[in-house]
């Protein structure tokens, strides 16, 4: 989705103010059909510019390109189910703007949780997960909620930007995957019954106790260790006091 979202912007976008980069990262990977080639990229920030694994290497160097950014969206898809929603991990003025801008109705606050992606070494950075996979309903998403991020910073002034409340979960921890078939019983941002199980395999089988347990990022197949993430409302992110 990534690169057919770029490939629309590089066609229609006319900047009315400041400067765009639009980067596309890891086309090895990308060529080979791969989520990576030898480390996963949204685990490998802020890199070593002289690892010889190439995610590593290129952690470092889209650091040194993005060095000075106001803001940055960096767009991902997954096997996750909807709805689409963001991520952040410090609450800056700049990602305050971003996320309350967005035409997304949670976000997450992975700042106690993530410690290698990009939006946790640069400040100004808001994931934004799209879609799933392959999907045209990621790219057309993902498309516009850029276009509405730019016009959030100002960059496009086709329209006045519209900024609403967002709804925080904050993330508590991983729910790690053993072997086996994988199952889950509850979707993303659907509260977990106490009693129930969330997840189960032929290792684990994860019953959540308490009340208010939502999880993110769950999926049966996305990811080789983890089902997702445990989180739980939190209060919701306010626009910015000058667009209230």
């Amino acid at each position: 989705a990534g690169q057919q979202i770029v490939e629309r912007l590089i066609e229609d976008l006319e900047v009315d103010h400041g400067t765009v980069q639009l980067v596309l990262a890891n086309e090895p990977a990308l060529a080979a059909g791969t989520r990576y080639t030898d480390a996963d990229l949204n685990r490998s920030f802020p890199g070593d510019p002289r690892s010889e694994e190439y995610e590593l290497a290129l952690a470092a160097r889209l650091l040194t390109v993005l060095e000075g950014a106001d803001a940055t969206l960096a767009l991902h898809t997954s096997q996750s189910a909807p709805p689409p929603f963001a991520i952040y991990s410090r609450a800056t003025e700049s990602v305050r703007r971003t996320v309350t801008g967005l035409p997304v109705e949670y976000v997450l606050n992975a700042g106690q949780l993530r410690t290698t992606t990009l939006d946790s070494v640069l400040p100004y950075t808001v994931s934004l997960e799209t879609g799933r996979q392959q999907s045209e309903e990621a790219v057309k998403f993902g498309y516009e909620a850029t276009v509405d991020f730019l016009r959030a910073h100002g960059v496009l002034a086709d329209r006045e930007p519209t900024f609403t409340e967002t709804k925080i979960v904050t993330a508590r921890e991983e729910v790690p995957k053993g072997g086996g078939e994988p199952h889950l019983n509850y979707a993303n941002f659907e509260e977990i019954t106490p009693g129930s199980v969330f997840a189960y395999d032929d290792v684990h089988t994860h019953r959540v106790d308490e009340e208010g347990i939502v999880p993110v990022l769950a999926s049966e197949h996305g990811y080789e260790n983890i089902f997702g993430i445990y989180g739980f409302f939190d209060g919701v992110m306010s626009p910015p006091p000058t667009e209230v």
